[in-house]
């Protein structure tokens, strides 16, 4: 069932998204959205171009980012809304990642090709985008030059294999993220840090997609909820009906917000649409309580 509010949305300024804000804010309006949230990873960039290009419409932008972060030595993404995006400190963040990035995309490459993947660099630099190389380009690279399906490595990509449904971003989880063989570690913020930079903004913080990153843990989910955050991105692309479940219980019993999103990039997610969430008829609460948390922020 598609949902009228997708609040977790990337744009052609996180290196992993494909479309610019003024073809998402397009996109929602075909898709019947009321709300839409551009959330790129540790970026602003997109938020005001968004919100010129919904002017007059009946689609309603809310600014966001999703940071990077870690908390008792797991990654976490914290999506921040409706915060201050024209405050200097975003663009710093952005620009130091940035930075890390592009150090690293030779290493992440290298160790790719250690695990025996093999690529082609020209289609790379054809698919990078401001310099930073990134695990699904890889990807879709290595698909390109195995044409000929030689390498087993890369099966489960393939057609009708087991992680074929977002070949690009699967493999990404599957070898370049925390822990896997082509991991190339990033200096992140901690957790406490990045929930005082969003609320010394005005930001309403969230954490996303938590089935991902910290599974249905409940006492590492017990610290995050007392590290202060705000609410749980209960409905997702990447959540089992159990998974949602647990989550909105959680949110239930600790008063947070929930909240519902697609975390839509294009091609390296091929399977995941905008609007394409199901909320369990919950837009109207959803925004509503969201829309309250950030006026008091």
């Amino acid at each position: 069932m598609m949902a009228t509010i997708d609040l977790h949305i990337h744009s052609h300024y996180s290196s992993d998204g494909d479309f610019s804000p003024e073809e998402l804010v397009a996109r929602g309006l075909q898709a019947g959205l009321t709300h839409l949230a551009i959330a790129d990873h540790n970026a602003v960039r997109g938020i005001s171009v968004a919100l010129k290009s919904a002017e007059g419409t009946g689609l309603t932008v809310i600014p966001a980012i999703e940071l990077d972060c870690i908390f008792e030595g797991v990654n976490l993404h914290l999506l921040g809304y409706g915060m201050d995006h024209s405050a200097a400190v975003f663009a710093h963040i952005e620009a130091d990642l940035h930075q890390q990035e592009k150090a690293n995309s030779a290493r992440l490459m290298a160790l790719v090709r250690q695990l025996g993947i093999e690529f082609d660099d020209r289609v790379i630099e054809e698919l990078v985008f401001d310099g930073v190389v990134t695990g699904e380009m890889i990807a879709e690279a290595a698909l390109m030059y195995d044409a000929e399906a030689k390498n087993p490595l890369l099966d489960p990509y393939r057609g009708n294999g087991e992680r074929s449904d977002n070949p690009f971003v699967n493999f990404y989880w599957d070898y370049c993220a925390q822990g896997k063989p082509a991991d190339v570690p990033m200096r992140f913020m901690n957790l406490g840090e990045a929930i005082d930079l969003l609320q010394s903004n005005h930001g309403v913080t969230v954490l996303a997609h938590p089935g991902v990153n910290i599974k249905e843990d409940p006492v590492l989910l017990q610290a995050i909820v007392a590290a202060g955050i705000a609410g749980l991105e209960v409905y997702s692309s990447y959540h089992t009906h159990k998974q949602a479940a647990f989550y909105r219980q959680a949110v239930l019993a600790n008063d947070l917000l929930l909240t519902c999103g697609s975390d839509f990039h294009g091609k390296t997610k091929q399977s995941i649409h905008i609007g394409g969430v199901d909320c369990e008829g919950q837009e109207g609460e959803i925004v509503d309580a969201l829309t309250r948390a950030i006026a008091l922020g």
